[in-house]
C-alpha cells in the first residue's frame, strides 16, 4: 500500500539513513527531536519536524505518548523506529497498530519471541539453530543456579533475559563468585530494563562474533545476505565490522543459513533481522536475534548492492519485493569503522562542539553520519558520530582503503576514537584476521598502552 508520509522515531545517522531512502521512494518524512537536538541534521532535512520532549531519551525518544501524538497530529501513515530506542519494543509496535499506523518492522509476536532470550533459545533449538549449552528456562533460585553451574562446569555466563547493548551480562569464573554475581546481574538488569529475570549459558572462552543478515516478507519468502564478522569489540560493543566473515567452515555455515531461513518462515517474520552467533572450532552457537536494522548494515549493503532500508519499507508497506536467494550476488570485502565521541585511551564520553572536520571520499568509500562543523554533540545519547565504510576486491585492500580514508578524516573540538582505529588497522593480528572477541581488551589494549 503506497503511503504519503512516514515518521522517523529516532535520531542521528540512522534517522538520516531512513530519511534518504524515503526521499528516493517519494515518501514525505516527519522527524522527531528532543530539545537538545533542535539543530540536528535529520531535523533540518526532514519535510516536517516535531519536538517530542526534553533532552533525556526517557522524556523524548522513548516517550511513546508524545511520539504517537506527533504521528497523529501530522497525519503520518507509518513509523520507522530505526535501531535502539523503541525499535524492539513489542508493545510500541502493538500501539502503532492500534492507532492505525504501520510499524516498519516485524510483528509484535516476532519481537516478543526473540526479545526474551530464554524463549528465543528454545525457538532456535526447534528450527535447528545451534545454541550454547545452558539453562532450559529462567533461573528461579540460587540453589538451581549453583546446581546447573556445577553440571555445566565453570566458567559460566549469567545473562538478563531482557539484556542488550552489552548490559546484563556477567562471567562467573568459580563457585565462590556465583551468589554475588547473580545479585549484581539481577540488579543491573532491573535498573536497565525493568526486568530482573536471568538465565545461564556455558561461557565460550575465545570465540569470534559472526552475524547472519536476513530479510523476509512475512509470506514465507526469506533470504540471507551473508555474514558479518564483528569480533573487534570492547565490553560487548562493536568497533569494527566486516563482511563477509572469513575462514568459516562451509558446511556449518550452510546449515546455519538454512536454519536461519527456517526460523523466518516459522515466525512468519517480516522485514530485516540479524541472527548473532559465537563461532569457535568450526561450530556456531546462537547468541540472540535482533529484530531490527543493525548499526553495521552498510557492510552488507556494500557487498550485495541490496538496500536493506528500502526492503524494510517495501515489505512493511505491502509493496512488491522479490526475495530470491539466487538473485543475491556477493562481491568483494567491506569494512566499517565506528567513530565515537570518546577518549581513545580511557573510553570516557567526549561531548562538546565540533569546531572543524573533514570527511573522507573517493572510490569504494561510504560515509554515514549526522554531524557537521559547528554541531554540538550532546551527552545524553549513544556516542556514535560516524561510520566509515570501505569496499574493495579483497580484505587486505579494504584495510588499505580504510587506512587511507582515516588518514584523510579528522574532527577537532572533541575527542574521538579515530586514533584507536588507526592503530588497530596496522595491528598484525588484525591484519592476519586472527583476532577474537577477547583480543582487543585482553591483548591489544594492554600491549598498546
Amino acid at each position: 500500500m503506497p503511503i504519503g508520509k512516514l515518521l522517523i522515531a529516532n535520531r542521528g545517522e540512522i534517522a538520516l539513513r531512513i530519511l534518504r531512502s524515503c526521499r528516493e521512494m517519494g515518501i514525505a518524512t516527519v522527524a522527531v527531536y528532543s530539545t537538545v537536538d533542535k539543530n540536528a541534521l535529520h531535523v533540518q532535512l526532514a519535510d516536517e519536524a516535531v519536538c517530542v520532549g526534553d533532552s533525556p531519551s526517557s522524556k523524548s525518544y522513548l516517550n511513546v505518548p508524545n511520539i504517537l501524538a506527533a504521528a497523529t497530529s501530522r497525519g503520518v501513515d507509518a513509523i520507522h523506529p530505526g535501531y535502539g530506542f523503541l525499535a524492539e519494543n513489542d508493545r510500541f509496535a502493538e500501539i502503532c497498530g492500534d492507532h492505525g499506523l504501520i510499524f516498519v518492522g516485524p510483528s509484535p509476536h516476532a519481537i516478543r519471541s526473540m526479545g526474551d532470550k530464554s524463549t528465543a533459545k528454545s525457538t532456535m533449538q526447534k528450527v535447528g539453530v545451534p545454541t550454547v549449552p545452558g539453562s532450559e528456562g529462567l533461573l528461579d533460585s540460587v540453589s538451581d543456579a549453583s546446581k546447573l553451574a556445577s553440571e555445566m562446569g565453570y566458567p559460566v555466563m549469567i545473562k538478563a533475559t531482557a539484556g542488550g547493548g552489552g548490559r546484563g551480562m556477567r562471567v562467573v569464573q568459580e563457585e565462590s563468585e556465583l551468589i554475588s554475581s547473580l545479585q549484581l546481574t539481577k540488579q543491573e538488569a532491573k535498573n536497565a530494563f525493568g526486568n530482573d529475570t536471568i538465565y545461564f549459558e556455558k561461557f565460550i572462552q575465545n570465540p569470534r562474533h559472526i552475524e547472519v543478515q536476513i530479510v523476509a516478507d512475512g509470506q514465507g519468502n526469506a533470504i540471507h545476505l551473508g555474514t558479518r564478522d564483528c569480533s573487534m569489540q570492547r565490553r560487548h560493543q562493536k568497533i569494527i565490522e566486516e563482511a563477509p566473515a572469513k575462514n568459516i567452515d562451509k558446511n556449518a555455515l550452510e546449515q546455519t543459513y538454512e536454519a536461519s531461513i527456517n526460523l523466518c518462515k516459522q515466525l512468519k517474520y517480516e522485514g530485516a533481522g540479524t541472527i548473532e552467533f559465537l563461532y569457535e572450532d568450526g561450530e556456531f552457537y546462537f547468541i540472540e536475534m535482533n529484530t531490527r536494522i543493525q548499526v553495521e548494515h552498510p557492510v552488507t549493503e556494500m557487498i550485495t548492492g541490496f538496500d536493506i532500508v528500502k526492503a524494510q519499507l517495501r515489505i512493511a508497506l505491502g509493496m512488491d519485493i522479490k526475495l530470491d536467494q539466487e538473485s543475491i550476488n556477493f562481491f568483494g570485502h567491506a569494512m566499517e569503522c565506528r567513530i565515537n565521541a570518546e577518549d581513545p585511551v580511557t573510553f570516557q564520553p567526549s561531548p562538546g562542539k565540533i569546531t572543524k572536520m573533514h570527511i573522507p571520499g573517493g572510490f569504494g568509500i561510504r560515509y554515514d553520519s549526522h554531524i557537521y562543523g559547528g554541531y554540538t554533540v550532546p551527552p545524553y545519547y549513544d556516542s556514535l558520530l560516524a561510520k566509515i565504510i570501505t569496499l574493495a576486491n579483497t580484505r587486505n585492500s579494504a584495510i588499505k582503503r580504510m587506512i587511507s580514508a582515516l588518514d584523510e578524516f579528522f574532527i577537532d573540538g572533541i575527542k574521538t576514537n579515530h586514533s584507536l582505529h588507526q592503530r588497530i588497522l596496522h595491528d598484525e593480528t588484525f591484519v592476519a584476521n586472527k583476532h577474537t572477541i577477547n583480543y582487543l581488551e585482553n591483548e591489544f589494549l594492554k600491549n598498546d598502552s
